[in-house]
């Protein structure tokens, strides 16, 4: 592709987490307009550095920009929640990327973007190993969550168990009624054989 002048690589590596974050967001800002700053293309149209925090805190904290995931109404991000087959899952693709881009004596080793990106993998990996083994941090899995699908093979099992037992729980016991029952065919019977036995008794004079 003749548009792609310098290779197919980034030139900076991102984070929406400290974008986000007021400490961090107005230096993640600064990178963003920095990279676009020395581009030949953009750096014409990129305001004075002045007015890269006024920016950042217009969009970010105002919320002044485009809606994002994290406008929509209703559920926090707190609020999803992973089982731990996910997060093992996480954990084995992001140590996988730290080892490429962290390897000593790869093409990668003094470029600030494979840098950064190895910093940034492994806070999310200390995260994501906090979720799973985080003393009293682990939430209840609802099925909604993200259950991954031996989790989610193990809950329909599970519930077909539990509703097999449930049907046999609930089958209705009729003994008491058929013991009545034949407890009355007998007072009948008896009855009757009293009743046919004073019918025949011949009369007393």
């Amino acid at each position: 592709n003749p548009r792609i002048t310098s290779g197919c690589e980034p030139v900076a590596v991102i984070s929406a987490e400290k974008l986000r974050d007021p400490a961090r967001g107005p230096k993640e800002t600064e990178a963003i307009a920095n990279v676009l700053l020395n581009d030949d293309r953009m750096g014409k149209f990129i305001i004075n550095n002045g007015a890269w925090r006024c920016v950042w805190r217009e969009l970010i904290v105002n919320k002044k920009g485009l809606k994002t995931v994290y406008d929509r109404p209703g559920n926090q991000e707190s609020d999803y929640n992973f089982s731990g087959e996910m997060l093992t899952a996480m954990i084995v693709e992001l140590n996988r990327l730290i080892d490429k881009y962290g390897e000593v004596g790869s093409v990668w080793e003094n470029k600030d973007t494979a840098i950064d990106l190895v910093s940034l993998l492994t806070d999310h990996v200390g995260e994501i190993r906090y979720k799973l083994y985080g003393s009293g941090n682990r939430k209840t899995l609802r099925d909604k969550d993200f259950l991954g699908p031996k989790e989610r093979q193990r809950r329909r099992e599970l519930d077909l168990s539990n509703a097999a037992d449930d049907v046999a729980n609930t089958k209705k016991d009729y003994t008491a009624y058929f013991n009545a029952l034949e407890k009355k065919r007998w007072q009948d019977k008896q009855e009757a054989r009293r009743l046919a036995s004073e019918k025949n008794m011949p009369a007393r004079k």
